[in-house]
């Protein structure tokens, strides 16, 4: 606390070393910052360039790399100063505005994971009804209700938190997520029935809806051989994606919950594979799965050679 100031800083905790490889750390967070702006900007730009990706899942795709952009963005500046600074700390309300874009964003990737596999069920289950029912005005809506909702959900998470006193200034970890609980003199329950009520809502539904819709796409790929291929290359990259994404995101939200002492070095390797797989996994699975997409990637590499 700086009394003089009258802010509140949070040491993190959660770096391994860093002041004997914060060198080393930098280079490589930084390279990984680069890589995910450049991969997941450069599938945007394709698909908004070329008419042929205009479609609904590329559009919920294009949405889905946005959000790693943003994402990274929120996060990986203050990770690269911290690595080249004595003490890694931040502001208490810095720290909040942090955790707020983490989940926001998090829990707007599932609600676009769960519209893309709406999308692909329609078009696969239902082909004569697809235009009618994904039109634009359906698209529109489902972009907005994908930012939108998780973000008035989070506010109100927000608001909550920033009324609790805190009487612990160091956070286990090396940026702002769940664990700011643990910050807090007295845990609330008010804010644990609404964090699982918010679990519910942005993760188990959202999976429960996929799996039940990709289960349907399942038995009229099993009835009809012509839709296998079709289904197989639409449909993987998302189960991979949320596969990948929904097992970082339950491990993050259940570790204050469950309240595990795991080693720092552990705590360190899952935090960073939350802010490095992700939003590198996307754009090289979607690159290299969605065969339009792929195309594209192709000429344009070609024309830069």
């Amino acid at each position: 606390m700086d009394n003089r100031l009258n802010v509140t800083y949070i040491t993190f905790g959660g770096h391994v070393e860093v002041h004997k490889y914060r060198f080393l750390y930098f280079v490589v967070m930084f390279t990984v910052y680069l890589l995910i702006i450049s991969s997941n900007v450069t599938i945007v730009g394709i698909i908004m360039i070329h008419k042929n990706l205009h479609e609904p899942m590329y559009i919920f795709i294009a949405a889905l790399l946005i959000n790693s952009v943003l994402f990274s963005t929120a996060i990986y500046p203050k990770l690269l100063i911290d690595f080249l600074s004595e003490k890694q700390i931040i502001s208490y309300p810095a720290c909040l505005f942090q955790w707020f874009l983490y989940y926001w964003l998090a829990a707007s990737d599932f609600f676009l994971l769960s519209f893309m596999a709406y999308d692909r069920y329609v078009s696969i289950c239902n082909p004569l009804k697809y235009t009618t029912i994904m039109h634009k005005t359906t698209v529109n809506i489902f972009l907005f209700s994908a930012w939108i909702l998780p973000a008035g959900l989070f506010l109100v998470a927000l608001i909550l938190n920033a009324k609790k006193e805190i009487c612990v200034f160091y956070l286990k970890g090396i940026l702002c997520n769940s664990t700011v609980q643990t910050l807090h003199c007295v845990r609330s329950r008010t804010l644990n029935i609404y964090g699982l009520v918010n679990f519910v809502i942005v993760l188990l539904f959202p999976v429960l809806f996929i799996l039940f819709t990709y289960s349907r796409i399942l038995v009229v790929s099993y009835r009809c051989r012509g839709v296998r291929r079709r289904a197989a290359q639409t449909c993987l990259p998302h189960l991979l994606v949320l596969i990948n994404f929904s097992s970082l995101t339950a491990y993050d939200i259940l570790l204050p919950r469950l309240e595990l002492d795991s080693p720092k070095i552990i705590r360190l390797i899952m935090a960073l594979q939350a802010v490095i797989y992700h939003p590198l996994f996307n754009p090289i699975i979607y690159g290299l799965k969605i065969r339009r997409i792929h195309d594209h990637l192709k000429k344009l590499f070609c024309r830069m050679m």
